[in-house]
């Protein structure tokens, strides 16, 4: 326990200089982070702590990481995509894995542990790529749902690959028992989640602290059971997960006690895989290993980073244009898959632990892991960039059939609304076009709004606002206005370097933003904290006036907030 604390202090101590570096100069943490873990992996061979402890270190800190993922599971949103998710989830395993298990094979890898080469190129990392879709709104749209879905695909199969794993053989008997050991404890989860979840509510009332506990118990009890029957942690924190996950709505209190929870442990992860990453230099201290080592393992390292970071995007994102997604979608939705998995990481290291794995592989594997972390980490922060780049050269082939089949614009529309957005806003905005006989078109990109747009609007697009076939679509050049709904200052930038004949009126959530849009060319921006004020005003303004009661005031507030509840689910 001495050991695994002061593992553990000198890893925080490390990274609290480069995490002030990172908030200073507004650096991404993920490579500060990774960066802290290899100087902090000098300090605990210094400080004599094998490599053991820092295995179960990590062991445990990617197992919480799956928890936490499993808490965060959507059904709802996965199921929207996921046909087309799994086809590029099943294209990422067969031909960037065969491949990984090909070119480890070419570099004399025995084909047993190139297998493992495979499995590290073809999976990709749920928690490093969809935690760097930075924002709710990137989450929810398209590329957000397909990259939700395509994690969601591989982890399944990265459990039966841990449960296949955990029984050391290729028995059909001893694989047959682990696997079914872990779908009971996932069927136990799902059972949990249905029936006993809302019961410890209850007896919790409401109480964040004691829910928290509840679900920190639950984890404990999963991780046990996980153990006892021989399985690995992983696949427990995973249904301990998926028993917790609810509504975060219905329990704001847990689940943001759990997302606090989660940035330590996603600290943890990154700090330990940089710490067990050997640096293939002879020369530097601590590393015992010849010239011929060295270059073996970073022509494996790099041989796995290629087909991670290049190869596995390029399959991604021509699957998803054949499926018809556009190519802006499927090409975000790409590049958050460009990382290794955190279940390829525990994978390796119980093949490591069983002896299916040499120590050469494993660091490859490793090493690897990290730089496909820190370049994903740079990849989600210029992905628009990196798109707009290949469209500009024409790398990228153009598909409208979805858009086509999903939108339903009427071809004789003119002097009509535009509105971007089916939110609460939107919605507002349709109502008082619809009580006025003005047409309008509502663009959306959510596809779990798709029925309900449908069913609710008399014109809709289904396509990316950032793309200029959308507005095609919608009839742009005939249109009165525009109204974007959606606060995001990439998304309204675009929009002005459009230059509609139409007014345009944007959303932002600062003033300073809010500002530079309006010299832009904006003809009106809604701001937050400006509209929310005057409201305020006009509705104590009523009161005192006596147009209307606190009571009456107060039954129109709970109304417009189940209204925004409603809009949001």
């Amino acid at each position: 326990m001495t050991e695994l604390l002061t593992a553990v202090s000198i890893m925080f101590i490390v990274a609290g200089p480069f995490l002030l570096v990172a908030n200073r100069f507004d650096l991404p943490t993920v490579p500060l982070l990774v960066l802290a873990g290899i100087v902090a992996g000098f300090g605990l061979d210094a400080f004599g702590i094998d490599e053991e402890l820092t295995l179960e270190l990590a062991q445990y800190g990617i197992a919480l990481l799956v928890f936490a993922f499993g808490v965060d599971i959507d059904l709802s949103a996965v199921r929207t995509v996921i046909v087309d998710s799994e086809i590029a989830a099943l294209a990422q395993v067969l031909v960037v894995g065969s491949l990984g298990v090909a070119f480890g094979v070419a570099l004399g890898v025995p084909i047993e542990e190139a297998a493992f080469l495979g499995i590290a190129a073809a999976l990709s990392s749920t928690m490093v790529g969809t935690a760097l879709l930075r924002t709710e709104i990137a989450t929810n749209l398209v590329r957000g749902r397909l990259a939700r879905s395509i994690h969601f695909s591989q982890d399944l199969l990265a459990i039966l690959l841990l449960l296949g794993l955990g029984a050391g053989t290729l028995a059909v008997g001893p694989i047959a028992t682990l696997v079914g050991y872990g779908l009971a404890l996932l069927a136990v989860a799902v059972l949990v989640n249905r029936y006993l979840f809302d019961a410890i509510g209850r007896l919790a009332d409401d109480s964040a602290e004691l829910m928290i506990l509840g679900a920190v118990s639950l984890l404990a009890v999963f991780v046990g059971a996980a153990e006892y029957a021989g399985i690995s942690i992983a696949v427990g924190a995973f249904a301990a997960g998926l028993a917790v996950r609810h509504d975060p709505v219905e329990y704001l209190g847990l689940f943001n006690g759990l997302e606090s929870i989660k940035d330590f442990f996603v600290a943890i992860f990154f700090l330990t895989i940089g710490a067990l990453v050997v640096l293939p230099f002879p020369f530097l201290p601590y590393v015992e290993i010849g010239w011929t080592e060295s270059v073996e393992k970073l022509l494996l390292a790099g041989g796995l980073v290629l087909l991670t970071v290049v190869v596995k995007p390029a399959i991604t994102t021509a699957t998803l244009i054949y499926r018809g997604y556009e190519a802006r979608s499927a090409t975000l939705a790409s590049l958050s898959s460009d990382q290794v998995s955190e279940f390829a990481l525990i994978i390796a290291i119980e093949a490591l632990i069983l002896g299916l794995l040499t120590q050469s592989v494993f660091d490859a594997i490793i090493l690897a892991a990290a730089v496909t972390m820190v370049v994903s980490s740079l990849t989600q922060r210029y992905d628009e960039r990196i798109y707009r780049t290949l469209a500009d050269r024409g790398v990228l082939s153009a598909n409208h059939e979805r858009i086509d089949t999903l939108s339903d614009v009427p071809r004789e529309l003119s002097d009509h609304v535009v509105i971007v957005g089916y939110g609460r806003h939107g919605r507002k905005l349709i109502e008082a076009c619809e009580e006025d006989n003005q047409p309008y078109v509502v663009i959306e990109n959510d596809p779990v709004r798709r029925e309900t747009v449908v069913a609710e609007c008399d014109a809709f697009v289904f396509g990316d606002a950032m793309e200029r076939y959308t507005w095609e679509k919608a009839n742009v050049d005939d249109a009165r206005i525009v109204v974007s709904t959606v606060d995001s200052d990439p998304v309204s930038r675009r929009l002005l370097s459009f230059e509609f004949d139409a007014d345009l009126t944007l959303r932002a959530n600062d003033r300073t933003i809010a500002l530079e849009l309006l010299e832009a060319g904006a003809l009106y921006v809604s701001q937050s904290d400006l509209l929310a004020g005057q409201q305020l005003v006009t509705q104590i303004e009523s009161v005192l006036d006596g147009e209307r009661t606190p009571a009456e005031l107060r039954d129109e507030q709970l109304a417009e907030l189940e209204s925004h509840s409603q809009a949001t689910s």
